[in-house]
């Protein structure tokens, strides 16, 4: 057994040098220089990813308010997503084949993307407002991640800055960072996010984080427990919301980690069978797309003519349906629950492999949906079976388990359920880990890799590149 004074002897020994590399490397004036020009930077970027939003936003509204408003119906009849979910595929096909960049990374890669230069953003932009708008299960985060690399390297060109292969990558991710707070609200989730998705440390990162999160969770739990029966205070730093919050208990924790692996298993299937659709579409590209797009299309129709809800529960990324199902989440019968959970599933895959946006809302809403729907098992509760839906079902999709359990604490307004997000994410993390690797997503303009190919080692199959 090796002696513990002299295995942490290099590891001390190790720091000052550490900390002498890092203050020299803030002395450099390349550097000082290279963090004013990301701080400047920013400013037109986000300014830019602020605008695209608001105009997928405006035409959203157009399309699915609006003018079925104009032409005299309350909610979209329910063939509405076909027609518009046909230009979708249309245009996104003809972007993938002749522009450069194909429009952007396909999502069921998840959010980890070869880097794009300035040439690709065209594309990008055409293939995010052909699927957004016109009702792709798909959400804006990896458009805005492109949007802002491309920018920051587009600026640098043109102020004239010196670009090496080093400074490329710190670039695009102050780019990317300065786009991403516009969708997410805050930018320590984007920061997070980045920050796993280069997948700094490697698997040795992921490695210690996920016992670290895991004894986090737990240690939170016994603290509750122990505080709720000696009626002790460890006075422990916390802000009072001043709005009631349920407690956690066993039953919570339990189903908690139970659904976590019936989600990660899901997941894991939802994100295969979008690699499976990207493969398919890799070929016959503008056919293909337009086949997949009306698919989805038909989902949700189908969804409207059994629920007589709605088709934009399952046609949209869920941003605006998440809301409505957590302020009242008794309006939605189990019927309806059972049927957004197939149809929207449906449909995600699809444009996973085939229109363009990212993966990160439709997986949310997905997990909170089943979590209200399991909501009545014995000693489970809506509130804790939502958060911990989400914290699974994100972990699953992205793969990012640090990103996924903070942005549902956020999400979520409050700190009480952190316990069950945490264990949520390990868990529905660890098992899709542990499940066969899926398919590898074709780079588009590419031949698709033959069956056998093997999956390990691609960007979608490696921790932290999810």
């Amino acid at each position: 057994m090796p002696d513990a004074g002299s295995a942490a002897a290099p590891a001390a020994g190790t720091q000052p040098e550490e900390a002498d590399l890092l203050r020299e490397l803030l002395r450099r004036p390349a550097y000082q220089k290279a963090l004013v020009f990301c701080a400047l930077m920013g400013i037109p970027v986000s300014f830019t990813a602020f605008w695209f939003l608001a105009a997928v936003h405006e035409l959203e509204h157009a399309l699915w308010d609006d003018l079925p408003s104009a032409l005299g119906w309350h909610t979209p009849p329910w063939w509405w997503p076909l027609p518009l979910l046909a230009v979708a595929g249309v245009a996104v096909g003809l972007v993938v084949k002749h522009l450069p960049g194909a429009g952007g990374h396909v999502p069921a890669g998840g959010l980890h993307a070869p880097q794009q230069g300035p040439s690709a953003l065209p594309g990008v932009v055409l293939a995010a407002f052909a699927s957004l708008p016109l009702g792709a299960t798909l959400g804006p985060e990896a458009p805005l991640i492109a949007l802002g690399s491309g920018l920051a390297l587009l600026f640098a060109k043109l102020a004239r800055a010196p670009v090496t292969p080093q400074s490329t990558p710190l670039l695009a991710a102050a780019g990317a960072a300065s786009a991403l707070p516009a969708i997410f609200g805050n930018p320590l989730v984007g920061a997070v996010i980045l920050i796993e998705v280069a997948g700094v440390g490697g698997p040795r990162l992921f490695a210690v984080m996920l016992p670290a999160l895991l004894a986090s969770g737990i240690g939170s739990l016994v603290f509750t427990g122990f505080g709720r029966w000696t009626g002790l205070s460890t006075g422990s730093l916390s802000v009072d919301l001043g709005v009631p919050t349920p407690r956690l208990d066993a039953g919570d924790v339990l189903w908690s980690v139970l659904m976590a692996v019936a989600i990660g298993f899901a997941l894991h299937l939802i994100m295969n069978t979008g690699r499976l659709t990207a493969v398919f579409v890799s070929q016959r590209t503008v056919v293909r797309t337009t086949v997949c797009a009306l698919a989805a299309g038909a989902c949700a129709a189908v969804y409207t003519l059994v629920t007589d809800r709605t088709p934009v529960d399952v046609a949209s990324s869920g941003q605006t349906t998440l809301g409505q199902l957590a302020q009242d989440p008794h309006s939605w019968g189990v019927g309806a629950l059972i049927a957004v959970l197939l149809f929207k599933a449906t449909a995600y895959s699809l444009c996973l492999g085939s229109l363009r946006g990212g993966p990160i809302f439709p997986s949310l809403f997905l997990g909170a949906a089943a979590g209200v729907l399991l909501a009545p098992l014995p000693g489970l509760g809506v509130v804790p079976g939502m958060a911990a839906g989400m914290a699974a079902a994100s972990a699953a999709a992205l793969r990012l388990p640090v990103s996924s359990a903070l942005l549902v604490v956020l999400v979520m307004g409050s700190g009480a359920m952190t316990p069950v997000v945490l264990l949520s994410a390990v868990v529905a993390f660890v098992t899709v880990q542990l499940l066969p690797p899926g398919r590898t997503v074709p780079v588009p303009g590419k031949a698709a890799p033959p069956p056998s190919a093997p999956a390990s080692g691609t960007p979608n199959d490696r921790p932290g590149q999810a």
